[in-house]
């Protein structure tokens, strides 16, 4: 079942990809079927690492939690680093991406490294999780130098989400809720520091308590989006006859794809994606509740929470939730480190769910 609904929402998401991009790509001289193309190439190769993820026993990712997150830090490394512009160009003022050959993104393979190490961590600390010295303050002499490099890219969203990600892995392992909310007042004003920083940064915010405030400058990503999901109605205005792909809603084949589904699928659209993502959640968690042991169990939770919480970050965005941020649709949005590790994680997925206590 889990592995029917994965396909299921891979498939909506290359029609979306298409339906949203063909524009774009036409304007831009390619065939109108380039980024599907792209994204159907990425789909193969990530349901390729799928198969084999979920074959692969689990408890090795214990042994290699911190390889892994060594490379992981290497590869962030070289995003900040001066003199690596050949591998890490700019792209509108960011540098997110290694060109290696192949495109990657680091902090989208951060995401799932980071919830295999804290489900590594958290196994192996057991009760020592509910101490703050042995427990969080522990997981935040790592996680600070990933979120520092992440931030700096600049990536705000993705840090935070890994955050959230490995505090779920962490509570679910026995760490205490006030320890979390400690450390969250503690972190308040180096955020409000770091938003103050930057007036973009602060328009965004400012939009997002009052979106009608910049409806023409910072608000126009969130005006464009809000109208995308108000034209669908109840059945959507049909596939393909999106008005807010043609330049007026920014990356509608990534980070407003939710927006596109809205706009030409209707509520019954938004319905079939927002359940099967429960539905994708509830088997997560099923899977975690017979883990033969912690580790798989801890696993489960994080890689569960790494899917459904992306998901309702995304939707929170498109519908003026949440501030505008880049955090994309597992498996629906344009991308082939997003839609690659959130296969590999559903792959991971049905190892677990392979083993019984």
């Amino acid at each position: 079942m889990l592995l029917a609904i994965t396909v299921f929402l891979v498939l909506v998401g290359l029609i979306t990809v298409y339906s949203a991009s063909s524009f774009l790509a036409q304007k831009q001289g390619l065939p109108d079927h380039y980024y599907l193309r792209q994204q159907a190439n990425k789909a193969l190769v990530g349901l390729l690492v799928l198969y084999v993820l979920a074959r692969l026993d689990y408890r090795i990712y214990r042994r290699l939690a911190w390889p892994l997150l060594g490379m992981t830090l290497l590869a962030l490394l070289l995003l900040v680093l001066p003199g690596t512009e050949a591998i890490a160009p700019s792209r509108n003022g960011a540098r997110r991406w290694l060109d290696v050959g192949v495109q990657v993104q680091p902090s989208e393979l951060a995401k799932l490294v980071m919830v295999i190490w804290a489900a590594a961590l958290a196994a192996k600390k057991g009760e020592r999780l509910r101490s703050l010295r042995w427990g969080l303050a522990a997981f935040g002499v790592i996680y600070l130098p990933v979120a520092f490099l992440i931030v700096l890219e600049p990536d705000l969203s993705s840090a935070a989400l890994i955050g959230l990600l490995c505090a779920i892995v962490l509570f679910a392992a026995g760490a205490r809720i006030g320890h979390f909310i400690l450390m969250g007042l503690m972190a308040l004003p180096l955020f409000w520091e770091w938003i103050q920083a930057a007036s973009y940064r602060m328009a965004r915010l400012v939009t997002f308590l009052d979106a009608g405030s910049d409806p023409s400058g910072v608000g126009y990503q969130l005006r464009q989006s809000l109208i995308a999901v108000g034209s669908g109605g109840i059945f959507g205005v049909g596939y393909g006859e999106s008005a807010q792909k043609y330049f007026f809603l920014p990356e509608p084949h990534n980070d407003f794809a939710f927006a596109i589904i809205a706009e030409e699928w209707g509520i019954v659209g938004v319905a079939t994606v927002a359940l099967s993502i429960v539905a994708l959640g509830v088997l997560g968690l099923r899977i975690a509740r017979r883990a033969p042991d912690v580790f798989g169990f801890l696993l489960a939770v994080g890689l569960t929470a790494l899917i459904v919480v992306s998901a309702l970050m995304h939707m929170g965005v498109s519908l003026g939730l949440l501030p505008t941020t880049g955090v994309t649709f597992p498996f629906i949005s344009y991308g082939g480190s997003s839609l690659v590790v959130s296969l590999a994680a559903v792959g991971i997925l049905l190892n677990v769910g392979s083993w019984r206590a």
